[in-house]
């Protein structure tokens, strides 16, 4: 569709009879399950931290004799390393002449004699049109984001994405290769030697990997130790839950995904991170500065993901997809 820019006026923002629809993905599943834009933590910092880390020296059996105890060993000390994600700027901006908004029964196109306008506030409209967009672009970018820090007031935050953030730590890449049974119990099994710790986990699949998914397990139950629950529609099978030798895992279709790649997230490890202007808020709309006989207002907001580390997460990439197939 049409973008329109600068200004909205009567005769590049014409109103229609009809009910309003979008084919764009209005949804944002990994987004409402962590707060949305109106929950989740704040920070002060651009720079905010997700998980300090140390480990453990490999399990042993001890070899001290007593006379080898009379003796203290040297001292061996946990270090800790911190890692750290940063908050990007959303900001949108709509413009809108008082004529536009004046002339709401005014409609172009086709017109029945009892033709009504289904939009009486197009200012409302815009905003909310806003709101969706900004909510989107999160969606996008915790899922897909490219890490990046500011550096200057010319260089941009970006956050980083859960599947930046796996390709460090647990993934598996499938070289083109149909999902499969045997992938999942790999992945899985990798988390869990990863350290992961299975709180509440989701697999994040595309339409094409939903629908593979499901044919996986058109059965109710698929031996190698995954479980998949008799969760029946009419006329098939929608699998939303498996359960593995590790951890139930929930299924959810996300529009957001690569087509070739399965995202498997600790949910209960994520939250978006919002860093508030002071006497504004974390995400607002406020009028800029008039010159005329129009509105313009600015929504703003500064947004970035917590993901803890990436051992709680992991990925299957390069998967076939239909076109790679």
């Amino acid at each position: 569709m049409t973008q329109v820019t600068n200004i909205g006026t009567v005769w590049n923002l014409p109103n229609y009879a009809g009910e309003l629809f979008s084919a764009d993905a209005l949804q944002t599943p990994l987004l409402s399950m962590i707060g949305g834009l109106s929950g989740g933590r704040q920070t002060t910092n651009f720079e905010f931290p997700t998980a300090v880390l140390f480990d453990y020296p490999a399990a042993e059996q001890p070899e001290i004799s007593e006379e080898a105890s009379i003796t203290a060993p040297a001292a061996v000390m946990a270090a800790r390393t911190q890692e750290s994600n940063v908050v990007q700027i959303h900001q949108e901006v709509i413009n809108l002449s008082y004529v536009k908004q004046s002339n709401t029964g005014r409609l172009a196109g086709l017109n029945s004699l009892d033709a009504q306008t289904t939009l009486a506030d197009e200012r409302a409209f815009q905003v909310q049109h806003k709101l969706v967009k900004i909510a989107r672009d999160v969606e996008h970018s915790f899922i897909n984001g490219k890490y990046q820090k500011a550096t200057g007031s010319s260089v941009p935050n970006k956050t980083r994405g859960l599947l930046e953030l796996c390709s460090s730590g647990t993934t598996l890449d499938a070289k083109g290769a149909a999902l499969s049974k045997t992938m999942l119990q790999d992945i899985f099994r990798e988390m869990a030697g990863a350290g992961a710790y299975f709180s509440n986990m989701v697999m994040f699949l595309p339409a094409y990997q939903k629908q593979a998914l499901s044919e996986i397990y058109a059965s109710q139950f698929v031996g190698g130790g995954i479980f998949a629950p008799a969760e029946r529609n009419v006329g098939g099978l929608n699998i939303t839950e498996i359960e593995t030798d590790f951890c139930r895992v929930g299924v959810c279709w996300n529009r957001f995904m690569p087509s070739d790649t399965i995202l498997i997230a600790d949910v209960a490890h994520i939250a978006p991170v919002f860093q508030a202007v002071p006497n504004k808020g974390v995400l607002f709309e406020e009028e800029l500065a008039k010159t005329g006989a129009a509105d313009k207002i600015q929504i703003y907001g500064q947004i970035g993901l917590a993901h803890g580390p990436a051992f709680l997460h992991a990925s299957i990439t390069g998967l076939a997809d239909g076109t790679n197939a």
